[in-house]
């Protein structure tokens, strides 16, 4: 396997890593968290959202943003495998990158920043009418997008080896 073709698997891998997790998500935590209380579902909420920041999640969300590029970069000869990593990465820096930075992360502050013990029921349901419903639109946004990119960057990956 030569360098072009490990980027590539790892644009394919890393590509599908961040998909999975955000499908993962959307096929089981939003539906088990939907059923809980107000204050249950704020809770669990900054509990994920603070988890998730750690190195594992870092290297693959970062990484995919550094690594797409290159493949495009890598691919340039090559002009139908060249135009599907070129569109997987523009999708992935605007449809699944810049949506979790303007939408979904102002929106994990917001919620990061309240003292849930200190809020009444009425200002928890307020809170969570903030947070749900906007979170879970960009979440849907960013899983579909993901999805495209995983699609564009698999059938990149089949025709890479047929030129």
């Amino acid at each position: 396997m030569n360098f072009k073709t490990l980027v590539l698997l790892l644009s394919t891998v890393s590509t599908a890593l961040i998909g999975g997790l955000f499908y993962a998500y959307s096929c089981s935590v939003i539906p088990g968290l939907t059923r809980l209380s107000d204050a249950s579902f704020l809770q669990a909420m900054q509990s994920i959202n603070r988890a998730i920041l750690n190195p594992l999640f870092f290297i693959s969300f970062m990484g995919t943003l550094v690594i797409l590029p290159l493949s495009v970069w890598f691919f340039r000869e090559q002009p139908m495998v060249f135009y599907l990593l070129l569109a997987a990465t523009l999708l992935y820096f605007g449809g699944v990158f810049l949506v979790t930075i303007i939408g979904n992360v102002p929106l994990n502050n917001l919620l990061d920043g309240a003292d849930l013990g200190k809020l009444s029921a009425t200002e928890l349901n307020v809170l969570r009418e903030k947070f749900e419903p906007g979170w879970n639109l960009f979440h849907r946004i960013r899983t579909t997008a993901s999805f495209i990119c995983i699609v564009l960057v698999a059938y990149a990956a089949i025709l890479s080896r047929n030129a």
